[in-house]
């Protein structure tokens, strides 16, 4: 067949360790037989990001801003054993949390739900979406340890000079202090993504906070939400037949339980971040989820929810068999590639896409599976494939459709 041609380029964030090997089988076996691919690449592995200071990750995110599609592979975020194994410069931040904050965008993560990997919540009939604001709380968190009795304050100095000021705590001994902030753009940006992204989706839109509690932080949040929606959005949702409310953390957690699915869940970032795992290993495997960055300026990047698979890599170091699943990483691809296809006006693309991730379900729905799904799978006598031979079967299903 003639390879599928391409008007602009995806900008593609190369990545770390496992992820970085199914990357490349990835593009060998499912993309360069069918696609003419063109692609903007900046190679964001570690060492790379420590050879250019960490300017990689930001030229990559400005390059999405130009070209307004990119796909990611999974990142490491350094810590103090990486510091040491790749000879750091210094602990280097997180590149997804770079390219959220210039991007401006929210994070969606979605389970792919197959046949034969049932959810562990059994009236869970639809996929849950969780949206994740990518700003502040506690990522941005300033904190300090404090040795002993003194006084603790909240103090904001506006650029007059004023002051205006909050007792913390009145320390008796020993403690811990964090101090969190958010700013009104980033939550209006987080809103207006996830009332959009419902629209796009038809999805109704859930969003939850702890405003009860916390009178002024999260009920900003509460507030900012409820005005978007009322001056921009209310309408546009009654016509496409779908809702919005706002409810407690709490009570968020016991509905979803107890729903079918089928909705996009609003959450801060702190709560976004633990939800997200919860619903991805409720429905089976965080290795089965979908995550894209939206911004409201219309960015969008696609990646898998998941690491590097660290343990994994160092197998395949040493020459040992790998079963990795890559269908998170595969479908990160799709999605890039049905997103350009959409803004470029290139059906093909589009349906190129749509098979890419038939074929890789109905690879599994065979019988055809990774390890990790072949632990969990209700299909009988599953056939455990190892990393590459899974990807290879995967194009077998895909020449088929295409």
């Amino acid at each position: 067949m003639e390879k599928i041609k391409m008007q602009t380029p995806l900008v593609e964030m190369d990545g770390d360790e496992m992820t970085r090997i199914l990357w490349q089988m990835i593009k060998d076996e499912l993309i360069h037989p069918f696609v003419d691919l063109k692609t903007e690449y900046y190679d964001l592995g570690l060492k790379h990001r420590n050879e250019t200071d960490d300017q990689v990750t930001i030229d990559s995110a400005e390059a999405t801003k130009k070209y307004g599609v990119a796909v990611k592979c999974a990142t490491i975020t350094p810590n103090a054993a990486r510091m040491t194994e790749y000879n750091l410069k210094e602990m280097w931040k997180s590149p997804n949390g770079t390219i959220r904050a210039i991007l401006d965008g929210t994070v969606f993560r979605t389970p792919i739900i197959v046949k034969g990997i049932e959810p562990y919540v059994k009236n869970w009939q639809k996929p849950i979406t969780i949206a994740r604001h990518a700003y502040g709380d506690v990522y941005k968190a300033t904190e300090m340890k404090v040795d002993g009795p003194g006084k603790a304050e909240l103090v904001f100095t506006a650029e007059d000079g004023t002051e205006k000021r909050a007792l913390i705590h009145e320390f008796k001994g020993a403690g811990v202090l964090q101090g969190q902030h958010n700013i009104n753009q980033s939550i209006e940006s987080f809103a207006r993504s996830c009332f959009a992204y419902a629209l796009d989706r038809k999805e109704e839109l859930w969003f939850s906070s702890k405003d009860t509690i916390s009178k002024q932080y999260d009920h900003t949040f509460k507030d900012i939400f409820a005005e978007i929606f009322e001056k921009e959005y209310k309408a546009k949702f009654e016509e496409a037949g779908i809702t919005y409310f706002y409810t407690l953390i709490d009570d968020a957690v016991a509905r979803v339980m107890k729903s079918q699915g089928g909705f996009i869940w609003a959450c801060k970032n702190y709560d976004g971040d633990v939800m997200s795992d919860m619903i991805s290993s409720a429905f089976g495997s965080l290795a089965m989820m979908t995550s894209v960055l939206v911004s409201p300026q219309g960015y969008y990047e696609y990646e898998a929810a998941h690491g590097t698979v660290q343990r994994h890599y160092y197998k395949h170091l040493n020459g040992e068999e790998t079963s990795t699943n890559s269908i998170a990483t595969i479908f990160a691809w799709s999605g890039a590639f049905r997103k350009r296809g959409e803004l470029d006006h290139l059906p093909e693309l589009c349906r190129y896409a749509d098979a890419l991730e038939k074929a890789s379900l109905s690879t599994i729905e065979s019988g055809r599976m990774t390890k990790d799904l072949a632990l969990i799978t209700t299909l009988p006598n599953p056939t455990v494939l190892n990393s590459e031979n899974f990807i290879k079967a995967i194009r077998e299903e895909l020449a088929k459709l295409l």
